[in-house]
């Protein structure tokens, strides 16, 4: 971008300061700046402090799950279905790790932090000891796809050398960095974490697809013939990954997705539920739910809205292909932002001071045609880590994993 047309695009955009510090660059650190301002897309941008311009939601109905008890009838036609799937190498996982331990404690990859107690166990490790018992069991490896950001690829990278990919074998594991998207203050202004550098952050979980694509991991996808692909976030410790039986269940149920889901713990549970919205599988965030939303029964007398999703998720490729390039909804969400000023002070806020800009993988469910809503034993597969302590925490998770027979 030259320099005439990129003072167009700022003054357009109402970013004159940005081309300020542009004036006081070298050359490199230019073309830098240029490059990032050429990638932005404004049409986000233009969302800071606007509600209305947010998705608009349909009209939402209950969606039935396939219960435990179901799923215990048919296991074994289900789990020949899905390690027939896998043998045939037509599964993929997909791990979601482009985020950094901050809450925990740590500024490194959520990933690396150690969760033991008199050894050292760390949560990549656990994702790993769980993928290995597919493995075992399939008598065949399970290509990783693990997504990183520019905040932790290399440090992710070196993690898993210097832990020799904790036994998986290293040419099943691949790497790839998610999009970055800028991050700007209640007006909307953009802010910058370095002089020749916009403030960036990864952004959101949703576009992990289009990463694959833009990154060429798509290619290896492709090569290998691969048909699924089982995405999980990184903080759910006691996760089945590539699980056969929701691998064979998915596949027998004819649906172009599936979402592993459990029983809402009380109605107020501060989880997503899997629902339809306009006649479409859908997911109605907690926030989002009115009071008879999350008092609606069954006949029953369940509750209508009663199954949480725990960020693990079954896609067919060819329909990933279909919407990649359909526009995501955006979501606008308050943060504390680091920054630097007009003189170049480096300034690392304590109250929120902005917004960052996300795609989430959970809108990406409204996409597909059908999902299969496949209910889990929660206190077997739904160890979130979010907090150093409470709620969804590091303690949390410990007491699960010594509950299921993890030494830690």
């Amino acid at each position: 971008m030259e320099e005439k047309e990129l003072l167009n695009v700022l003054q357009e955009h109402g970013q004159e300061h940005i081309f300020d510090m542009y004036k006081k660059l070298d050359l490199d650190g230019q073309k830098r700046l240029a490059a990032q301002i050429e990638r932005v897309d404004w049409s986000m941008i233009a969302m800071a402090g606007h509600k209305e311009l947010g998705l608009k939601r349909g009209t939402f109905e209950p969606l039935s799950a396939l219960k435990i008890d179901k799923i215990a009838q048919n296991r074994e036609h289900y789990e020949k279905t899905g390690l027939d799937a896998i043998r045939a190498g037509k599964v993929g996982a997909v791990l979601l790790a482009g985020g950094q331990g901050t809450r925990l404690g740590t500024d490194g990859p959520k990933g690396s932090y150690n969760i033991g107690i008199t050894k050292d166990v760390y949560i990549f490790e656990m994702l790993i000891r769980n993928l290995f018992e597919v493995t075992h069991q399939a008598g065949c490896f399970v290509p990783l796809y693990i997504m990183t950001s520019d905040k932790n690829n290399t440090e992710t990278i070196a993690f898993f050398e210097e832990k020799s990919y904790f036994g998986y074998p290293k040419e099943f594991v691949k790497f790839f960095k998610q999009e970055m998207a800028p991050s700007v203050d209640f007006n909307g202004k953009l802010y910058m974490e370095a002089p020749d550098s916009l403030s960036l952050s990864p952004n959101g979980n949703g576009g992990w697809f289009y990463s694959m694509a833009v990154t060429g991991t798509l290619e290896d996808v492709k090569a290998r013939g691969i048909e699924w692909l089982n995405i999980f976030a990184v903080d759910n410790v006691l996760q089945r990954i590539a699980d056969p039986i929701f691998v064979g269940a998915t596949l027998d149920s004819g649906c172009s997705s599936g979402a592993k889901v459990v029983s809402k713990a009380d109605p107020n549970e501060k989880i997503g539920v899997l629902c339809l919205e306009d006649g479409m599988p859908s997911i109605v965030e907690y926030y989002e739910m009115t009071e008879e939303i999350i008092h609606s029964k069954n006949a029953d007398g369940e509750l209508a809205y009663n199954f949480g999703v725990i960020l693990n998720y079954l896609f067919r490729v060819d329909e990933l292909e279909r919407i990649m390039n359909t526009k995501m909804p955006v979501h606008t969400v308050e943060k504390k932002i680091p920054y630097i000023d007009t003189n170049g002070t480096y300034i690392k806020p304590e109250e929120p001071n902005g917004y960052k800009f996300e795609i989430l993988v959970l809108d990406m469910i409204h996409m597909f045609d059908s999902c299969l809503s496949f209910e889990v034993v929660r206190e077997k597969e739904f160890a979130p880590i979010k907090n150093k302590t409470g709620v969804d925490s590091v303690e949390s998770a410990r007491a699960l994993l010594k509950k299921n027979g993890v030494e830690l």
